[in-house]
């Protein structure tokens, strides 16, 4: 539900506009979403209340990545450098209210090697996946982004299919084509609009001809 509530904060508090085909193409993908998930979502209160919020929270949050490198004029890696430290600063907080704070005597003790080197491999994939976020959503759109997303939750699936011989339901492998057909007409019909000429806007005509006289 994430792309819908893009879409929906996009247009009515950026006056950010979507043609209906692109509209349209939300319908399918969050079919084989839902229908990916038929087997794994168990539906209580208390999961809806937490699920609503992580919505809005990732919506709002996508949308800002993009809205503030166009506004204070910066890309992706600035962003980043400004926004990773607050973060950081701001889970200190958080960690010890929902995470079991581990022994002292662990950041005292020598660390193996092979425990070193996982450590900072996690935190190379961890900047290299919030850069990669701030990256795309700088360079086209915070719904181009859900796009990859779901892409790579297909991919993920398929891929465990194929490689670890995961087993997959009708209904799984029916969402799985489903929302790729969202994605490849998401695609097809955000590349029209590329490829349509861009007319001057009456401001801007007002603008020329005031230069020329």
């Amino acid at each position: 539900m994430t792309t819908p509530c893009i879409m929906f904060i996009q247009t009515y508090f950026y006056r950010k506009s979507f043609t209906n085909k692109v509209k349209f193409t939300v319908v399918p993908i969050a079919v084989g979403v839902f229908l990916n998930s038929f087997y794994d979502v168990k539906f209580n209160l208390i999961g809806i209340i937490f699920a609503t919020i992580g919505v809005i929270v990732t919506s709002l949050y996508q949308v800002w990545v993009g809205e503030k490198q166009s506004e204070f004029q910066v890309n992706s890696m600035q962003l980043l450098l400004y926004q990773a430290p607050l973060s950081a600063s701001l889970l200190l907080f958080v960690i010890p209210i929902f995470e079991r704070l581990p022994n002292p005597q662990t950041f005292i003790t020598a660390w193996p090697l092979e425990v070193i080197f996982m450590v900072l491999f996690s935190g190379v994939i961890a900047f290299s996946v919030n850069l990669s976020i701030f990256w795309i959503i700088g360079n086209t759109s915070p719904v181009t982004y859900n796009m990859v997303g779901h892409l790579k939750f297909c991919l993920t699936l398929l891929g465990g299919y194929v490689l670890f011989h995961d087993s997959l339901q009708f209904l799984q492998v029916l969402g799985i084509f489903t929302t790729l057909a969202g994605i490849i007409a998401y695609t097809h019909f955000k590349m029209e609009e590329r490829k349509k000429p861009v007319l001057p806007s009456a401001e801007s005509s007002r603008e020329e001809k005031t230069n020329l006289i």
